[in-house]
């Protein structure tokens, strides 16, 4: 019995290891730069749920990496106006297409799901207020310079 107790408290410091650390989206948001002219913004987000935490693959923008896919993180990267695809690879590809305005700010939460062998990162655009209430709680994972 002892030594199920010493594996599971060992799996839950694993898990935890997985989530984001960082300043929280509530104590950095009013530090965050303002968009430059002529650019519109971005946002990556992940709760902070553990299922799935081991699966954290790059998440690229028009092919450039620009961060990762980690539970209870968030990032943001600034773009000039154009039609842009974010996708992540697992064992398949998952991708999300969309337009991005000057001035405009686009919130995009990624999420585990099972897949075959590997889980998968879905993407799902999200609006504004219910993606600010999703972000509350999560850490900075990006480089405000990106």
């Amino acid at each position: 019995m002892r030594a199920k107790l010493v594996m599971l408290v060992g799996a839950l410091m694993l898990l935890a290891g997985c989530a984001a650390t960082g300043p929280k989206f509530t104590e950095m948001k009013a530090s965050i730069p303002a968009l430059k002219q002529g650019e519109g913004r971005v946002y990556f987000y992940r709760s902070a749920s553990m299922f799935g935490a081991a699966i954290q693959p790059e998440i690229r923008l028009n092919g450039a990496v620009v961060g990762s896919s980690v539970p209870g993180g968030f990032f943001f990267v600034d773009r000039p106006p154009a039609n842009y695809e974010a996708n992540a690879s697992t064992e398949v590809e998952r991708k999300l297409t969309f337009t991005l305005a000057a001035g405009e700010t686009k919130y995009v939460r990624t999420s585990p799901s099972f897949g075959v062998l590997v889980g998968r990162i879905n993407f799902d655009l999200v609006n504004g207020s219910e993606a600010a209430a999703e972000m509350e709680g999560l850490s900075f994972t990006g480089d405000v310079s990106k």
